[in-house]
């Protein structure tokens, strides 16, 4: 079975403080086991900045899920494999010396970027249609919140 997720962020959704939320889900086989919502710590002064920092956030909890997965005797084939709709922030965890603009995100948040470069997690792009974290970020429509809740398993009875 394979750990895959799903990392999102509305940049500046605060309209007080102009921080962004942050949202993720993981999923091991079919069924969500993690997922959190979370105003981010700092202001982002992009949206690639803001998803970054959602990445990062997620790849400490990727760490976690391995370490758990490892306890239960289910280790990973593969690294786990996180989606994330901002061409940008995957850009910059990929290939960081092609990114002079982001010397001003602090430096706990390139944690992402050790895990890409050391093979512990993949990033990939999906559609912002398949971005199932949107959840977890924003008011939705009825009809995408409740496909996405369908995604996490929630069932209205």
């Amino acid at each position: 079975m394979k750990l895959v997720g799903f990392a999102y962020a509305d940049w500046c959704g605060d309209r007080e403080d102009r921080k962004s939320t942050a949202g993720h889900i993981f999923y091991y086989g079919e069924g969500p086991v993690s997922w959190n919502s979370v105003k981010e710590p700092v202001v982002a002064l992009s949206s690639c900045e803001a998803e970054y920092i959602a990445a990062a956030q997620v790849a400490c909890e990727v760490a976690w899920l391995r370490m758990l997965l490892k306890e239960l005797n289910a280790d990973l084939i593969q690294p786990p494999i996180l989606f994330a709709d901002n061409k940008s922030a995957i850009d910059l965890a990929k290939h960081p010396s092609a990114h002079d603009k982001s010397k001003h995100i602090e430096m706990r948040f390139h944690f992402l970027r050790e895990q890409v470069n050391d093979k512990k997690l993949e990033v990939e792009h999906c559609n912002t249609e398949d971005q199932n974290a949107d959840i977890f970020t924003k008011p939705l429509k009825a009809a995408r919140f409740c496909k996405l809740r369908e995604s996490l398993g929630i069932v209205r009875f």
